[in-house]
């Protein structure tokens, strides 16, 4: 009898602790409901709004150009019996390169030198006669016709030893074509012709090639737009422009130089100047036909904006960048740019000194975001990670 009265006062105790609940969770719906988490903060990368003095270019694409170039060819025929240099090497001016035989031309030599002794023989016994025939005929004993005809003897002696000479100068001239010496400062190239062979002056090729590699030229062009403020820019001073060779990939400083000339013309299919540079190229930095960015120093900014280039990005009202404010959210700033080189941005507009901008991780932004700011090796990492996803352009 007891049992039966324990368990239905067991249910009854649940039943009434169930409607309890029930009755507490409609009159305090909001308490009852979870608690809906604040979004957490997006983690970025941030730079700050620098301010200093900042050279502005003009960059355009160019190609590295020799000096000089020449093609060491002969002026004479005859067979190569030495070469006397390595491709590749440097060379001096007047240095020997190759050795065409010389015995052929020694030969006219000693053949017209010959010619000019027994000539001068000729001569000296021809003026011995004509002044016995003069003084024989001061006394009347020869005739004036003998005078006369040894007068003739002696004026074409004379003649044919001034052939001689000739001959025999231009003899040397000859054999001095035998050696084939370089005509400039350079490197020499690929060798054109071995040793045995005959070469003349209707060898296509000749024997090498040498470049002079400095000084060296580059050759680049810039839109025709930019011509006013070069010429502005070459009026107000005294000084060449300077002008700034890097590799393809804008990593590489090749070499410093100063503008040579501007051409004195537009190219009307382009629509574009080409412009001269010279460069000292002492370390062999340029060479020619090479494939360079050139950059002409035209003015500096005094006091300029710059932030990271990455931080600039590009919407449809033109480019902006995400300022991080005091409570670590972001806003969007539109800005204007100036330029972009070496990875800085030059602002004209939109932004002041020490200002925060997101320069890594906006993909994950809209205004009124909150960010926490990435720092150290996290910074890098994450940098490295958008630099990995970014597109191939």
């Amino acid at each position: 009898m007891k049992k039966k009265v324990i368990i239905p006062a067991a249910f009854l105790i649940a039943a009434l602790a169930a409607g309890g609940l029930l009755y507490f969770t409609r009159a305090n719906p909001v308490e009852a409901a979870a608690t809906p988490t604040s979004p957490s903060a997006v983690p970025v990368v941030a730079g700050v709004v620098a301010q200093h003095d900042v050279p502005i270019y003009l960059s355009g694409v160019g190609t590295v150009i020799a000096y000089n170039t020449d093609i060491v060819r002969a002026q004479i025929q005859g067979q190569i019996i030495s070469i006397n240099f390595t491709e590749g090497q440097s060379v001096h001016a007047g240095d020997l390169l190759a050795q065409i035989d010389p015995r052929p031309y020694q030969a006219l030599i000693d053949q017209y030198t010959g010619n000019l002794e027994r000539d001068q023989a000729q001569l000296a016994n021809a003026q011995t006669n004509l002044a016995r025939y003069t003084t024989l005929g001061d006394k009347g004993w020869a005739t004036p016709q003998l005078l006369e005809t040894q007068k003739a003897q002696v004026g074409q002696l004379q003649a044919a030893i001034k052939t001689d000479r000739a001959l025999v100068e231009a003899a040397r001239v000859q054999l001095s074509f035998t050696r084939l010496t370089s005509p400039i400062d350079g490197a020499v190239g690929i060798r054109q012709i071995d040793v045995g062979n005959i070469i003349s002056p209707s060898s296509a090729n000749g024997l090498v090639v040498v470049t002079q590699l400095n000084p060296i030229s580059l050759i680049f062009t810039l839109p025709e737009t930019v011509l006013p403020r070069i010429q502005q820019r070459q009026a107000n001073t005294k000084a060449p422009l300077s002008v700034f060779a890097y590799s393809q990939d804008d990593t590489i400083l090749l070499g410093q130089g100063v503008l040579g000339l501007v051409n004195n013309e537009i190219l009307q299919t382009t629509g574009s100047i080409q412009l001269k540079a010279n460069f000292a190229n002492q370390a062999h930095k340029l060479w020619p036909g090479e494939l360079v960015n050139a950059r002409l120093l035209v003015d500096t900014r005094h006091d300029g904006l710059t932030v990271a280039a990455s931080a600039v990005q590009q919407g449809p009202n033109g480019p902006y960048v995400y300022v991080i404010n005091p409570n670590n959210t972001v806003e969007i700033r539109p800005i204007k740019v100036a330029q972009i080189d070496a990875g800085q941005a030059l602002i004209d507009s939109g932004l002041k000194a020490d200002q925060q901008v997101v320069i890594d991780g906006q993909y994950k932004l809209q205004p009124g975001t909150r960010v926490t700011l990435l720092h150290g090796n996290a910074a890098d990492e994450a940098i490295a990670q958008s630099a990995q996803q970014a597109p191939i352009p």
